[in-house]
């Protein structure tokens, strides 16, 4: 089964109808086949950005107990090389949900991910090394 990461302005666009990728990006989650994963920094992140409204945030949080996406805990390792991915993308600037979702990467082989931040997921690489694919596709 395809397996693909998401990313924050993903996870935000997907649920708040009023910002601007919202229709490209619930069209291709629609269409998707296959398993999101994200980790607990995202969800806080996207909670933190739909803002104070119980209602929005519960919006989110049903939105992974539904099986919307599989939320992935850290562990100590990946929190240490989430800091050492942050200290070397520190000019991108790689924030702490971008590096857990890169250890993510890292650990469980996945290279696609359900991102609007085309600069850092252009960018990041796992082990040094592979780029990562971007969906939804940029016209």
């Amino acid at each position: 089964m395809r397996s693909m990461l998401l990313d924050t302005g993903a996870f935000v666009a997907l649920l708040d109808k009023s910002e601007k990728n919202h229709d490209r990006c619930v069209s291709y989650f629609r269409g998707f086949k296959g398993k999101l994963l994200t980790t607990e920094p995202v969800l806080t992140e996207t909670v933190y950005l739909l803002g104070p409204s119980v209602r929005t945030q519960r919006t989110c949080i049903e939105f992974i107990l539904r099986g919307g996406a599989s939320l992935v805990p850290q562990s100590p390792g990946s929190l240490a090389r989430a800091l050492d991915l942050m200290e070397k993308y520190k000019d991108i600037p790689m924030d702490f949900a971008d590096a857990t979702l890169v250890v993510l990467a890292e650990e469980a082989g996945i290279d696609e991910v359900f991102t609007l931040d085309l600069r850092g997921f252009n960018a990041f690489r796992m082990q040094g090394k592979k780029g990562f694919r971007i969906a939804p596709p940029f016209e």
